[in-house]
């Protein structure tokens, strides 16, 4: 890979305070070198491709902590429900008629629509995630993969925990270590206690994280209480879940003591406030979390239930609802930009991405500001979660890599992937 000097405003994320308007950052490989006012750069770094975007933001790029990537095949399929029978009478059906092949498709149209929108790594939960593996291969994103397991009838936990493991063996540091497996049961409600267990043995076993829905919904609230007396927070650390790599999504329903116990086992939290106030799931208590010192990302979950990837929309319905709730004083912007990029980083265990400094990936994204929802330019970390849109990205790069400039996307072929995803969609609608 060439060598590159970026001209551009930079905010690396590095402290509120931190801002370049007028600066560049210097790649080697997959390496940033220096990042730091024009002129900064050592004079023994020789560029061999200078790019000048002058009037665009350069920010690191965004890391989306839940989806599932291959939903995008449901999109607009099953809207206006609550989650249960939307799961039941509509998500479930239609999954059950899905092939690897869909599994592909839809994961790739996921992948084009995150980096259009600046989401450089997500953390994926679903089925047959093989071939969403195939398809980060190929666009040069980074994620963190983990197969979904549903484990109350153990015969088929078996099988879904066996696929989890053959994921990890397969493709965990795969990509040059952009690809990362974690083993993913879905939640407390849908896992027997004794197979989140074995879970958790087998994660030890692998050197895994897990990554499991955690307290979405007062109808979980109520299962659990009902079969176990307590909350899923309490719950799963009764069974010894906790402790090493786990993100828990949503967490809408945690109380002081469930907060507590996150904080003890350093659980990184994946919030996704569009998707929990579509189904109106609740709104999770973020400011107490973030009180407390837990690491709290951002997430959109899939696009069934959003009914979009895009990580900017998120970062402001994530303030806004906040500030509704709360005050308006509730997750200021630059806190919310942290969340997105240095928060997921360490939710997902990615010590070298999430800021732009030197000796970190080169995974960053920039925002074409020369447009009028951006003026005049008080604040610009308020204009990234307040005003910009998933399309204001005119290029993205990752681990030095160029997947997106001036809006094209150069890894995949986006016209033959939407057309495959509307033909295979329509035929699983009629089927089910």
């Amino acid at each position: 890979m060439p060598k590159y000097l970026i001209k551009a405003m930079i905010l690396p994320i590095t402290g509120p305070d931190d801002f370049y308007p007028q600066g560049e950052i210097a790649i080697d490989g997959d390496r940033i070198v220096a990042v730091g006012e024009r002129g900064s750069t050592p004079s023994d770094f020789v560029p061999e491709r200078v790019i000048d975007l002058s009037n665009h933001v350069v920010m690191p790029g965004l890391v989306n902590t839940h989806t599932h990537a291959a939903m995008t095949m449901l999109r607009g399929y099953a809207d206006d429900m609550p989650l249960m029978p939307w799961l039941e009478q509509k998500v479930w059906p239609f999954e059950a008629k899905m092939t690897a092949e869909d599994i592909y498709w839809g994961s790739a149209l996921a992948l084009c629509e995150m980096i259009r929108s600046g989401t450089t790594t997500m953390l994926d939960m679903y089925i047959m995630q093989e071939e969403t593996a195939k398809a980060v291969l190929e666009a040069g994103t980074r994620a963190s993969l983990s197969r979904g397991m549903v484990g109350l009838d153990m015969e088929a936990g078996e099988k879904s925990l066996q696929e989890g493991i053959e994921l990890f063996q397969k493709f965990h540091n795969a990509g040059e270590g952009r690809l990362k497996v974690l083993l993913g049961p879905h939640a407390p409600y849908t896992c027997t206690g004794e197979f989140l267990q074995k879970i958790k043995q087998e994660a030890e076993k692998l050197g895994s994280g897990i990554n499991i829905h955690i307290a979405e919904t007062q109808a979980e609230i109520a299962t659990i209480k009902e079969r176990y007396g307590t909350t899923p927070v309490k719950w799963l650390e009764s069974l010894g879940l906790f402790g090493g790599q786990v993100v828990a999504a949503h967490c809408v329903y945690v109380d002081d003591e469930d907060m507590d116990i996150l904080k003890k086992y350093n659980v990184g939290i994946a919030h996704n406030a569009e998707s929990n106030m579509k189904l109106n799931s609740g709104t999770a208590p973020i400011p107490q979390m973030l009180a407390k010192g837990l690491n709290v990302s951002i997430g959109t979950d899939g696009t069934s239930s959003n009914n979009d990837l895009d990580m900017f929309g998120e970062m402001r319905s994530a303030s806004f609802l906040q500030k509704l709730i709360v005050s308006p004083e509730s997750l200021k912007a630059y806190d919310v930009l942290e969340m997105a990029t240095t928060g997921g980083a360490k939710v997902l265990g990615l010590d070298d991405v999430g800021k732009l400094a030197p000796g970190y990936k080169a995974d960053l994204i920039s925002v074409d500001f020369d447009q009028p929802h951006f003026y005049p330019r008080f604040s610009i970390p308020s204009h990234l979660v307040y005003c910009a849109r998933g399309g204001d990205v005119s290029m993205v790069m990752v681990d030095g890599r160029i997947l997106m400039q001036d809006g094209k996307l150069l890894t995949l072929d986006e016209q033959r992937i939407c057309a495959e995803v509307e033909m295979r969609a329509k035929r699983i609608a009629g089927e089910v």
